[in-house]
Formats: structure tokens, C-alpha cells, sequence
């Protein structure tokens, strides 16, 4: 009795606490299930607002670590995985905690995330941007230019079909800085890696855009006779 209790209690924070979208990425339950665990053990002083701020100052970390790699020792860019870590943390929870403790601002905190989102991607391209050599700084351009698309694309795709994702297909947010996480390991092992593993993230990145694209103009239009 006590375990379908428990059950039927942890259905409906999960529940709640993702009302607002759609997950497709492949770590979706693990990720679920780990926030609904922590969500119960963040203070009452913590509010989504200071979490939020907890993302980007995990962001900030991994800006550090490029910046002592750069100009220190290549094995400091491992402290950008504590970086993600800690992006992860505050980027996953914000909106979570505001769902998790029925005080949701919906829209403030759709704009929040965005703008979060945004100031995070720009620090990593800039400090790739410095951390890079030999021209391929282009690949810092592309990747901020890229991961912008994507960001464009769920707001063009919540316009068009009032669902809101982050996700595109089985990648998301989570996803992609476990791939950042394991580029870093790899760039400190195999110095100069980093160009190449940057490069493919970007070929998939225009390849998964460019598919998006395609059907959200599909949808656009079907939408647009609709209203014939």
C-alpha cells in the first residue's frame, strides 16, 4: 500500500513538474526521474531565480576552464565538465522548482530560459573562439551560429504548433553536454582533438536544423490552408 502510494505520488509531481513540454531526448527518463529526487531537497531560500543564475554561473566555469587551458595547462579544461555539471543543476531545476512548487510565471520564465540559454552558448563560442588555433576559430563561429538556429527553431515550432521542445529528436540539452564533456576529456588527452569533434557537432547540428527546418515549413504551410 505504501509503495503505490508513493508511486501514485511521484506520477503526479512528474506530472506536474513537466506540464508545460514535450521531452523526446533519449536521457528523458533518467533525467526526470533525477530532477523529481532533487527537487524535494532544494531549500525553501533557493528560488528558481537564484537556480537560474546557478546555470550560468556554470556556464561561466566552463569559460574559466578554456581560459586557464588556454593559457595554463590543457588539463584545466577539465574543470568544465564541474561547469556542466553545474549548468545542468541550475538549467534543469529553474522552471522545474517554479512547476514543482505551484508558482509557475510561465512566460517570464519561458523569456528567463531563452536569454539564459543564449548568454551560455555565447560564452562557450567566445572562449572557444580564444582557446582555438590556426583558423579554426570558424568553428566557434559556427557552433554559436548553429546552436542560435536550433534556439530559433523552438520558438518558430511553439508558434506554429502551440508545443513547446527543446529537444530535437532524441538530442537535447542534456545530450549535448555530455558531448561537450566527453570533447573536453578527449582535447586533454589527444591535444588539438577539439577541432574535429567541434566540427562534426556542427555538420550534425546543420544537418538536424536543416531538418527541423524543413518541417516546420512543411507545417507552416498545411497550417496556412487550414486557415483557408
Amino acid at each position: 500500500m505504501g509503495k503505490e502510494i508513493q508511486i501514485e505520488t511521484y506520477s503526479v509531481i512528474t506530472q506536474r513538474t513537466f506540464s508545460d513540454r514535450k521531452r523526446t531526448n533519449i536521457l528523458k527518463r533518467a533525467e526526470q526521474s533525477t530532477i523529481v529526487f532533487l527537487l524535494p531537497k532544494v531549500p525553501e531560500f533557493i528560488s528558481p531565480n537564484v537556480l537560474t543564475l546557478m546555470g550560468t554561473f556554470g556556464s561561466g566555469l566552463i569559460f574559466s576552464a578554456f581560459v586557464l587551458g588556454t593559457y595554463f595547462a590543457n588539463w584545466y579544461l577539465l574543470l568544465g565538465i564541474i561547469g556542466l555539471v553545474v549548468n545542468w543543476l541550475g538549467d534543469s531545476l529553474d522552471g522545474r522548482l517554479a512547476y514543482y512548487r505551484n508558482i509557475p510565471r510561465r512566460w517570464y520564465g519561458f523569456v528567463l530560459d531563452i536569454i539564459a540559454d543564449w548568454i551560455g552558448i555565447v560564452l562557450i563560442g567566445f572562449v572557444y573562439y580564444i582557446y582555438a588555433k590556426n583558423g579554426t576559430q570558424i568553428v566557434a563561429f559556427a557552433f554559436v551560429a548553429l546552436y542560435g538556429w536550433s534556439i530559433i527553431i523552438s520558438q518558430l515550432r511553439y508558434k506554429i504548433t502551440n508545443e513547446y521542445r527543446i529537444d530535437s529528436g532524441f538530442v537535447g540539452p542534456t545530450e549535448l553536454r555530455f558531448i561537450i564533456a566527453f570533447i573536453l576529456i578527449i582535447e586533454v588527452l589527444f591535444i588539438g582533438s577539439i577541432t574535429y569533434l567541434s566540427g562534426l557537432i556542427s555538420i550534425v547540428l546543420f544537418i538536424i536544423n536543416t531538418i527541423d527546418s524543413v518541417k516546420l515549413l512543411r507545417l507552416g504551410d498545411l497550417k496556412d490552408k487550414n486557415q483557408v
